[in-house]
């Protein structure tokens, strides 16, 4: 076996490092786009409100590349596992269409939220534009995770560059050709460029399905089963709805704090360009993963490489919101007011270490990964959940905070309680 090596790990990670960034630009480029249109401040919230709808309803899919890359190993478990994800599309798609009742969206959204009205309007005219989101979501994942079993990760990267395109022409176009208002053509932007996506994985896994359609299933392996795909997928299905969860219910805090409208406006481009390093590190879990676990010395050079990773992240965004360059991002490149661009810049501030717990969390989740004990995973995630929900508590209905500022603690002080939790239960199995 050949010694790993610091560039051997780079150029392994290199590939999907880019995939994550390509993906990390979506939400900087809508939001630009969004604030340069009349009355950006509406649109961006409203914008942040639907986004945070239809990530809460595509959570239970988000894994289906996890459970496709374990799973499918022959025409047997590729026929079962595809009903099974086919059936959580339908089923994710029948839940958005009941929120879509505008008589439970807007008690939702102006009784419990508290939006006014007309942002209500607008959130509900894009979250009907989203509806093909999740369901986008879940078959590209699915066949992602084929593509990736079967050695071929550099289509599922095609595929993130036809996103890209497919989203960033339809907003130009719409931009350019059209009066409709900013959150429309982002949500647009984002179901087309997502349903690019799913239909393009799709055609670059044809010759791959046919391959398992055609050869014989394995006589050595157990019959695939339902009951055993939900034993596998409930746990992993649990860490990402309350993942994304928690995004609908923050929204709900914000909707009660000091500066409201604001706050929801500033969030998503502020989240989004924090997502530029921070989807960089999370990219890093499936490089430890793979590379962990066959000897120390290799292990040694993994744990370097992530702690230099992490903390060459952490420092970029650090660098960025000390410096006029945030400034520069948020008037010239997000295209936000003054106002709201000088208000972007403390939640800047407070997740500038958060790059670096990103990696941390990838690591830690790997090394629990590798030993078998997915649990405790989700676990961290319900601790990271309540942490958040309780600072926000706190800070908005206790401290009257402006509501963006409460929303990235609750966020970084919830990430720290999920870093320690998992840091305790590593050691407790080492011990």
């Amino acid at each position: 076996m050949q010694r790993l090596t610091t560039r051997k790990i780079f150029k392994f990670w290199l590939p999907l490092a880019g995939t994550w960034l390509m993906m990390s630009i979506e939400g900087p480029f809508i939001a630009a786009i969004i604030a340069r249109l009349a009355d950006p401040k509406f649109n961006l919230a409203a914008y942040g409100v639907a986004f945070s709808f239809a990530l809460i309803i595509e959570a239970p899919v988000i894994m289906m590349m996890t459970a496709s890359t374990s799973l499918v190993k022959d025409h047997h478990s590729l026929s079962k596992l595809r009903r099974f994800a086919w059936t959580l599309n339908a089923s994710i798609t029948a839940l958005m269409l009941v929120l879509l009742i505008p008589r439970a969206f807007f008690f939702i959204t102006i009784d419990g939220i508290g939006l006014p009205q007309h942002i209500a309007g607008l959130t509900h005219t894009a979250t009907m534009i989203l509806l093909p989101w999740p369901a986008a979501i879940g078959i590209r994942r699915f066949y992602q995770g084929v593509l990736i079993n079967n050695h071929a990760t550099r289509r599922v990267a095609y595929g993130t560059v036809i996103r890209l395109l497919s989203m960033s022409s339809t907003a130009l176009i719409l931009y350019h050709n059209t009066s409709l208002p900013g959150v429309y053509i982002g949500a647009a932007a984002l179901s087309i460029g997502v349903t690019a996506e799913a239909l393009f994985t799709r055609i670059m896994v044809h010759s791959i399905l046919k391959r398992l359609e055609d050869q014989q299933d394995a006589s050595d392996s157990v019959p695939l089963g339902f009951a055993q795909i939900s034993r596998f997928y409930y746990p992993l299905a649990l860490t990402s709805m309350l993942t994304l969860g928690v995004h609908p219910l923050v929204t709900f805090f914000i909707g009660k704090s000091v500066m409201a409208i604001e706050s929801m406006a500033v969030l998503p481009v502020v989240g989004s360009f924090a997502f530029l390093f921070r989807g960089v590190g999370l990219s890093f879990q499936e490089v430890a993963i793979t590379l962990l676990g066959r000897n120390k010395a290799d292990d040694r050079v993994v744990t370097r490489f992530a702690t230099v990773l992490g903390l060459g992240l952490a420092s970029g965004l650090v660098f960025i919101a000390f410096t006029p360059l945030s400034g520069m991002w948020f008037l010239n490149v997000s295209g936000l007011s003054p106002e709201l661009a000088s208000m972007a810049v403390t939640p800047l501030l407070i997740l500038g270490v958060f790059p670096a717990l990103t990696v941390l969390i990838s690591f830690q989740r790997a090394l629990l990964v590798r030993r078998g004990r997915t649990s405790p995973i989700t676990a961290a995630t319900a601790i990271e959940v309540g942490v958040i929900l309780s600072v926000l508590h706190l800070a908005i209905i206790e401290f009257q905070a402006v509501g963006v500022n409460a929303a990235v603690t609750a966020f970084l002080c919830g990430r720290i309680a999920a870093n320690a939790y998992l840091h305790l239960q590593l050691r407790r199995m080492s011990s």
